[in-house]
């Protein structure tokens, strides 16, 4: 889903606090665990269950005019609630807000666009291919093969066989999938120039100035409609707002690696909605296929978490041995 698996590097993540050796732990440490980790879970059900509100909103504004209603309408909440400042930022800082925005708009109009013509756990599914391809990628892991060759075996089932489905929902589905892969990358850039979430606020207004243009050509005067605008705003709220609001409570006391993997687990969450909202059946197949795509996912998160304690070990190793010798040298 679009905004998934980027929200966390506008905020921030933070270590889980102690384990069980810390003051109240056991019971304690593992009750403090199941809270973010409720949060995160339940920002993931706000933002599938939003994004199959927004394919009812669909016969009524048009996929470009949800967009617009979605990104405008959460971009005037952000905007008026975190009021970022606008001076004493450089050129380079408004480029990367400015490409961050830009991502943002193309990820969710291509989004919107697959969902309007294939099942939602299908587009969420095809989407995620995109951020992970981007980790397998910058890994260049030999294990990283598998979890390539478990997302294309994924891929090849999805809708009942890949031919199955609307070619044009999938080439929208896979283009979001790119986007995505562009949208985790600036809003990191933009997490470390902007303080709090100003760059997220300041990137929903670029966003929704965008795909304003393209939602009143859509949609003309249809997005003035009050139940329209109520049924926006509830888009707004539950894709936007509300995750935004869950996740930034959960990162203060849930390693990012953990919030990753969990984020992992959207393509089931959206099929669910799917089923659940838009009463699209989920086959035998299909749900092997999402499956397969999770678990790649997760494994591409674990092999890169993996990875990089590796490097602080050995980085630590590095310094340490560096200060022996200091030492003896003294």
């Amino acid at each position: 889903m679009p905004e998934a698996a980027g929200r966390a590097t506008a905020s921030g993540g933070a270590a889980a606090p102690g384990g069980p050796g810390a003051p109240g732990g056991g019971d304690g440490s593992a009750r403090r665990s199941l809270g973010p980790v409720s949060l995160v879970v339940a920002s993931g059900l706000s933002v599938q269950f939003g994004a199959a509100v927004a394919v009812l909103l669909m016969p009524r504004a048009g996929a470009l005019g949800v967009v617009s209603l979605r990104l405008g309408l959460a971009a005037v909440v952000m905007l008026a609630f975190c009021r970022p400042k606008v001076r004493g930022y450089s050129r380079a800082d408004w480029g990367t807000v400015i490409a961050f925005g830009t991502a943002m708009a193309a990820m969710n109009s291509f989004f919107y666009q697959a969902v309007d013509r294939i099942p939602l756990g299908t587009t969420v599914t095809l989407e995620v291919l995109g951020p992970l391809a981007l980790s397998v990628i910058v890994s260049r892991r030999l294990v990283n093969l598998l979890w390539a060759a478990l997302a294309l075996g994924g891929l090849a089932l999805l809708g009942g066989g890949f031919d199955r489905l609307d070619p044009v929902g999938v080439a929208y589905a896979l283009a979001a999938g790119g986007m995505m892969a562009a949208y985790i990358m600036f809003n990191a850039r933009t997490g470390r120039r902007f303080p709090q979430v100003d760059g997220l606020a300041l990137a929903l207004g670029v966003g929704a100035l965008l795909t304003l243009p393209l939602g009143i050509v859509e949609s003309g005067a249809k997005l003035m409609v009050p139940s329209t605008l109520v049924l926006g705003f509830a888009v707004a709220l539950m894709s936007s707002v509300l995750p935004y609001t869950l996740e930034l409570l959960a990162l203060r006391r849930l390693p990012a690696p953990t919030f990753a993997v969990l984020m992992s687990l959207e393509p089931a969450i959206a099929a669910t909605a799917g089923f659940l909202v838009l009463h699209q059946a989920l086959s035998a197949t299909d749900a092997l296929a999402i499956a397969l795509v999770i678990a790649a996912s997760i494994g591409a998160v674990r092999t890169q978490t993996a990875r990089r304690g590796r490097m602080r070990t050995e980085v630590a190793k590095a310094r340490a041995k560096a200060a022996a010798r200091a030492k003896t040298k003294v």
